[in-house]
């Protein structure tokens, strides 16, 4: 299966629509209670609007997405955005991160780094890894299903098809909250290649 480059390249009319509907919320009353109990306080609400509105820097974003190689390729019927970036050092062990809700990949781009060169950051070379890390469907970049069915088993056998399809034979996986989940499923399935599972 093709594996094609993927630049993120987020419209300005995106971002414009998406500023306009925030500045067009409905703020309900005030809740009458000084705490958290009645759910989310509408300061803490209106904050966090306020930022996404004004403060947010999508191209930074994109800038800091756009500075490692990404892809995607359709793994069981949907296109998976995912980065990979090999490190420089040799016989280096792949390592597959899986994120979790509500997060995506960008939870582990400041990882890339002292994974891939750890001597930059005080590390040894021996400790490098290649990385790939892509985004669960529906999350990110990656494609929404369009039906249900997408459990952490058949998760984690797309991401085994990824593996191999990176021309991997052998590699580890690591996963946090939901990625956790597809972690454990990997390696309760043990498939060809993943010799560890955290």
């Amino acid at each position: 299966m093709t594996i094609r480059p993927f630049t993120v390249t987020i419209p300005e009319a995106e971002i414009a629509d998406l500023k306009q509907r925030l500045a067009r919320t409905r703020w309900p009353a005030t809740e009458t209670v000084p705490d958290w109990s009645q759910g989310v306080r509408v300061e803490n609400a209106r904050s966090l609007v306020d930022y996404w509105q004004h403060g947010y820097d999508w191209r930074r974003l994109e800038s800091d997405l756009n500075r490692h190689p990404q892809f995607l390729t359709e793994l069981d019927g949907l296109d998976i955005h995912f980065v990979h970036v090999r490190s420089r050092n040799p016989g280096t062990l792949p390592l597959l991160l899986t994120h979790g809700w509500p997060g995506s990949n960008l939870d582990f781009l400041g990882l890339i780094g002292p994974l891939t060169d750890p001597v930059s950051f005080g590390g040894d070379a021996a400790d490098s890894f290649d990385v790939v890390i892509p985004s669960l469907p529906g999350f990110g970049f990656s494609q929404k299903p369009r039906a249900t069915g997408w459990t952490a088993a058949r998760t984690a056998a797309a991401w085994a098809e990824l593996m191999t399809r990176l021309g991997y034979t052998q590699w580890a996986a690591h996963g946090g909250d939901w990625g956790a989940a597809v972690t454990t499923a990997l390696g309760a399935a043990r498939p060809p290649g993943c010799s560890a599972s955290t």
